[in-house]
């Protein structure tokens, strides 16, 4: 019988750089984590790539997924709906694989409900004025946008206490290790484990 694998939600507010660690994440050369991309409404970046950074769907199409359960979890934010395919995450858990999400922090405790089973990572940014300088940083968002996304990201910081481990971005190096270490130790968590054991006692 093949082990179900972990879910991993990695989480925090907009312009932590949770795209930015979960690409380093994948880079190394020992990475066996399965990435279950997102899908959103919102408008694509310059370099982001259909099918690689998100599937990028209308409103319309999206609220038709939302209508027919298609979406393990989904959240609007400052306008824009994200949201994970359900069929895609069950299927690689089954198949033994770890899957990686990286989502919206609305969307994580959507996911926390329905698998609270899951590893939930919240990434905690230095400073509120650190996080400010890289939201600015982009040069995608209008002042009032920014000013929005502030505010947002101090009630996300909030609810910090609904995750498992919180892991600050001081530098993407440092996080992808905590990172890659909390998962390695979730593996070795007795629960997981114990039955292999119970099953070579049975066959003695």
């Amino acid at each position: 019988m093949t082990e179900r694998g972990l879910l991993i939600v990695l989480s925090g507010p907009s312009g932590v750089g949770k795209g930015t660690v979960r690409k380093a994440i994948f880079e190394q050369p020992d990475n066996d984590l399965d990435y279950s991309i997102s899908m959103t409404t919102r408008k694509k970046r310059e370099g982001e790539i259909e099918g690689v950074d998100y599937f990028f769907r209308t409103k319309d199409q999206f609220e038709e997924l939302i209508a027919n359960g298609g979406l393990l979890e989904y959240a609007e934010y400052v306008g824009n709906y994200y949201g994970t395919p359900l069929d895609y995450v069950n299927q690689t858990l089954a198949s033994g694989k770890d899957v990686f999400l990286e989502i919206e922090v609305q969307g994580a405790l959507q996911v926390r409900e329905k698998m609270p089973e899951g590893i939930f990572i919240f990434l905690t940014p230095p400073g509120l004025g650190e996080l400010k300088s890289r939201i600015v940083g982009r040069g995608t968002d209008e002042v009032a946008v920014i000013e929005r996304r502030m505010m947002k990201a101090v009630e996300e910081i909030n609810l910090m206490q609904h995750y498992d481990y919180a892991v600050e971005n001081d530098k993407v190096e440092n996080a992808v290790n905590k990172i890659k270490s909390i998962i390695e130790c979730e593996h070795l968590k007795v629960s997981r484990v114990v039955h292999r054991y119970k099953k070579m006692i049975e066959e003695l």
